[in-house]
């Protein structure tokens, strides 16, 4: 018997696998060269990839389509940031400031984008070696970018829940450094969050302070004024929370650094979030209670409104947190 056999239909590819095969083709810096993000591999018993050994910073530059460029948002603050981060590591003899906001703006040029883009910047740890230390190990640069929208919802505000998982303390794994491995203390709270129908943690203190989000700064409004927690409660020293506090004086609106209470959040007249990732985040509930009728307030917005003008490169008076990069074509 002849069985008549239709042709095999092609294979098709998910939107996932076109996005991870363009992303593969992108151009990253690995190890001293610049060459296609798929060939940027490790070896499994990479220390850093055993034990979270390394820092990284995540950068926004963000498109302006009148002027048909990029602009980097506060580089020379992320480089000495991670420079910083590694000596805590134990890394030396880094590049310097000037060498890694070129590396960074080189490695975005290559790309040639026309849109809102992430650059991630690491140290970490090479050596292939077993063993918990931080001393008497090598350690290499990679930067990737990537386009990149919204991480989080920034127009209709989001919902959060207190995190059971506390903010790690300083005096066990410094928070305010963008350590690699300190961040499965916060995929818990954010995992957590989420999957309890959140979409941000609270995140507190051991001694029940409010300290930030899972990955982002704190800010809260109450009778006009501005407030967010001090460094001192287990916060990171966010480059994007700097901007806010510069931001929110320059335009006339009081800030004060100082703890916050849980139960003061309940009762505040604005909440919101920010940092690389989140950007500028209204919060409009807290467990289930609503914050200011659970509306964006109207300070959070015009500090929103003013922050995305000016990362555009739109506001004259914020163009010193800008790196211009120009297309190499």
């Amino acid at each position: 018997m002849i069985t008549e056999h239709s042709p095999k239909s092609a294979t098709k590819q998910t939107p996932a696998q076109a996005a991870s095969k363009a992303i593969d083709t992108l151009t990253c810096y690995f190890e001293g060269q610049y060459i296609p993000l798929r060939d940027a591999r490790v070896n499994i018993m990479t220390h850093a990839f055993m034990y979270g050994t390394a820092v990284f910073e995540g950068i926004r530059a963000y498109w302006n389509a009148d002027e048909g460029r990029l602009y980097g948002l506060k580089v020379r603050e992320h480089a000495e940031r991670i420079r910083a981060n590694a000596g805590m590591l134990l890394m030396r003899d880094l590049p310097s400031v000037d060498e890694l906001a070129e590396i960074i703006a080189e490695t975005v040029r290559r790309n040639h984008f026309r849109e809102d883009v992430y650059i991630r910047p690491s140290f970490y740890k090479s050596t292939t070696a077993i063993g918990v230390r931080l001393h008497n190990l090598e350690h290499q640069l990679y930067v990737f970018t990537t386009p990149f929208g919204n991480y989080i919802d920034t127009e209709s505000g989001v919902r959060l829940m207190t995190s059971t998982w506390r903010r790690n303390m300083d005096d066990a794994l410094p928070a305010r450094g963008k350590i690699v491995g300190g961040y499965v203390n916060m995929a818990f709270q954010k995992s957590e969050a989420e999957l309890n129908g959140f979409d941000e943690a609270l995140v507190l203190t051991a001694d029940g302070h409010a300290s930030e989000a899972s990955a982002a700064n704190l800010f809260m409004v109450r009778d006009g004024v501005i407030i967010t927690p001090p460094v001192t409660d287990d916060i990171l020293e966010g480059i994007t929370r700097k901007a806010m506090i510069e931001l929110a004086a320059a335009e006339g609106f009081p800030v004060e650094v100082r703890s916050i209470d849980r139960s003061e959040i309940y009762v505040a007249d604005e909440v919101f979030l920010c940092g690389t990732g989140v950007q500028i985040s209204p919060a409009i509930e807290l467990d289930h209670r609503p914050i200011g009728g659970g509306q964006v307030g109207p300070i959070t917005r015009a500090i929103k409104d003013r922050y995305f003008d000016a990362v555009h490169g739109r506001v004259p008076e914020y163009m010193h947190w800008l790196t211009p990069i120009a297309d190499n074509d």
